[in-house]
């Protein structure tokens, strides 16, 4: 290998003479972003516009290793090679089915002027939504390995922009409600994606794609103000320990003119490779399912074993049936494993999840399931111990392969996880190797997975498409009190702009004292459309599915679950949000519209159907005297005809939304 980097070195940098100094604009392909990329006393420094406007002032670039000298300082261009690149892909599933790669880039090849002279690359890539760049460190012959200590990233944004946030190193991991303060008010690290409005009018959002072998990059302020990134760290307080060659995660700089625009960002995606051509990933499906889960919640059944056990061979066949009445395709059962008797969360070091509970039969219950045409979803709670769990994770998922299983939801609830003995934190390098670990053995088993207490998402769905969601943020099992209508006009902003996630939507029995949701009943539907997961769950019980509100459950029923090509129609950050998206197995377009804590009332245009058409409109809103609190189950179904020249207006009740099928005639 030392050979190859040897030659490959000699051929890049050749007789040249090294540059001390360098200054260089990478403009994006529409010539609207301009990023400046400085040599300047030995170090990297760049700078980020917009139609000349500031998105971020000058800010450095250094990684900090233990037991050597920074990497960064120092510095002289051995070569700056330029490259123009454009490609259109198409998604597995998602919320659009093809997408276009388009940037420039400068890779800047760089050598220290004394000491090791040691050799890296920081690769810049420009979009049209945005900025993004890496350090790349090839092998060298006194440079095999490295610990990082800190990478200080800045991203000198003005201090005066406002900012969505979440804690970082909190016990709850992503499950913050958002908090929206002035940047330079931040207090200790805050969590990314970090979507900020800046004082010139754009929306920007820092995050990170293609997160391998690393930790998680959250932010804080540094001494003189400016946002630094802070690597979450490792038991022994280093960040990661690397082998070379290694890259790091992209940094990246999502930039827009409006907040809605952010939305259909799709930069996160484009840093990421795209499957090995070896690898086949046709099995991969989206799904819809049911699950014995929200039972629970509200305490009709219980996770552990005894008479009201939900988990039973009993209680499964009876949601099977239910799933096939109802016309969903796929069922997860919590539950079904030993390990869940007494203090669960203390049965982290002794969970078992080979062999089920007594009163549950797997075999006869995947067979009963396979005869009826269900998807069964299977669930490990891990508890965070990730020892106990990787000791039986390929005989787990060999047991639900064996089973014609092909979908798991593991979690890791707790506030750190047990790896080597050590407790570590679920976004550490540590954490990030046992989420990638999992993920690519269920891909051997061909498993799809929803990972709950998950690692971020930063885009690397494009490279393991059984990746189809994650939960990374407080979803329904919130209610009854720690959620509140603004959330869900916020995620689309922040957490959704890391991908798919699993809210767990569709709960009918809105107004149930255990967990009284603060959100009307048509909005249960609207979050289908307003909230993109790969596996979406309607998460109620069946019952009330079919007893409560049959001619709701219809849209619940028909509304894909992945989408060929995405719409934002209407939105400000924690006000309100309305978004169209076309299905990608048909010509219906679907509509999903959710306010926060206010009543409003909203025009939406149908300047995105096909010119001539006709459409029958199906119409799930908010009756008029409807409220989040006062009268949940207020609800309005109605029907019409439409074309592109039409309009529809509607109101949301406070807490409320709507949902439109427009079905192509």
């Amino acid at each position: 290998m030392f050979k190859f980097f040897a030659r490959f070195f000699r051929w890049l940098f050749g007789p040249k003479k090294p540059l001390l100094e360098y200054d260089e604009k990478i403009v994006s392909p529409d010539g609207r972003i301009e990023c400046r990329v400085r040599l300047l006393n030995g170090q990297i420094i760049y700078a980020v516009k917009k139609d000349n406007k500031i998105v971020l002032k000058d800010s450095k670039l250094l990684v900090e290793l233990r037991g050597d000298a920074p990497l960064g300082m120092g510095l002289m261009l051995v070569r700056a090679v330029q490259k123009n690149f454009d490609e259109t892909w198409e998604t597995v599933c998602g919320e659009t089915q093809f997408i276009r790669n388009h940037y420039n880039e400068t890779a800047f090849y760089l050598s220290e002027s004394g000491g090791k002279k040691r050799l890296f690359t920081l690769r810049f890539r420009v979009f049209d939504e945005g900025v993004a760049f890496r350090y790349e460190i090839p092998p060298q012959p006194e440079f095999q390995k490295l610990v990082v200590e800190n990478e200080a990233t800045e991203f000198n944004v003005d201090g005066n922009s406002y900012a969505w946030y979440i804690p970082a190193y909190q016990p709850d991991r992503y499950e913050y409600n958002y908090t929206r303060a002035s940047v330079y008010e931040l207090s200790g690290s805050v969590h990314t994606p970090l979507t900020i409005e800046t004082p010139t009018g754009f929306f920007i959002s820092v995050h990170e794609a293609a997160l391998y072998n690393y930790g998680s990059m959250t932010l804080k302020l540094d001494a003189d103000g400016a946002l630094v990134s802070d690597i979450t760290p490792l038991s022994d307080g280093a960040r990661a320990y690397v082998e070379l060659p290694f890259n790091t995660p992209w940094r990246m700089i999502m930039i827009a003119d409006t907040p809605l625009e952010l939305t259909v960002n799709h930069m996160m995606l484009n840093l990421n490779e795209p499957p090995l051509k070896t690898q086949d990933f046709s099995w991969v499906k989206p799904l819809k399912f049911m699950g014995i889960w929200w039972a629970m919640y509200v305490g009709e059944w219980t996770w552990a074993e005894g008479p009201r056990h939900g988990a039973t061979t009993e209680h499964a066949k009876e949601y099977v049936d239910a799933c096939v009445r109802l016309g969903v395709p796929g069922l997860l059962i919590e539950g079904w494993n030993n390990g869940w008797n007494g203090d669960w969360l203390a049965n982290g070091p002794t969970n078992d999840f080979v062999h089920p509970a007594e009163d549950f039969d797997l075999k006869a219950v995947a067979e009963y399931a396979r005869e009826k045409g269900v998807e069964l979803v299977g669930h490990h709670e891990t508890v965070g111990y990730v020892d106990n769990y990787e000791k039986q994770l390929e005989e787990a998922y060999r047991v639900y392969a064996d089973n014609g299983i092909h979908y798991v939801k593991p979690g890791y609830a707790g506030a750190y996880m047990t790896i080597q003995g050590r407790r570590e934190f679920h976004h550490s390098q540590a954490g990030v190797r046992h989420y990638q670990k999992a993920l690519e053995l269920a891909a051997k088993y061909q498993i799809c997975l929803d990972v709950h207490e998950p690692i971020k998402g930063t885009g690397i769905e494009r490279t393991w498409p059984n990746l189809l969601t994650r939960e990374g943020a407080r979803g329904q099992e919130y209610e009854g009190g720690a959620l509140f209508p603004s959330h869900a006009t916020i995620l689309p902003f922040t957490r959704l702009l890391s991908g798919g996630m699993d809210y767990t939507s569709g709960i009918f029995d809105v107004s149930n004292n255990v967990k009284r949701m603060a959100t009307t009943l048509a909005r249960q539907v609207a979050y289908y459309v307003t909230i993109y997961s790969g596996m979406q769950m309607a998460a109620d019980r069946p019952k009330f599915y079919e007893e409560l509100h049959p001619d709701l459950f219809k849209f619940v029923r028909d509304v894909p679950v992945s989408w060929g090509f995405t719409l934002p129609l209407l939105g400000q950050i924690g006000q309100f949000y309305v978004v169209a998206r076309r299905d990608r197995a048909s010509s219906d377009w679907y509509i999903g519209g959710v306010t926060n804590e206010e009543a409003r009332r909203v025009r939406v245009g149908f300047d995105f159907l096909e010119e001539g058409a006709m459409y029958e409109a199906e119409i799930y809103r908010d009756g008029d005297d409807a409220h989040y609190r006062e009268n949940q189950l207020a609800l309005v179904v109605e029907n019409r005809r439409v074309s592109k020249a039409d309009y529809l207006d509607v109101w949301m009740a406070p807490g409320g939304g709507f949902a439109v099928r427009l079905h192509k005639l």
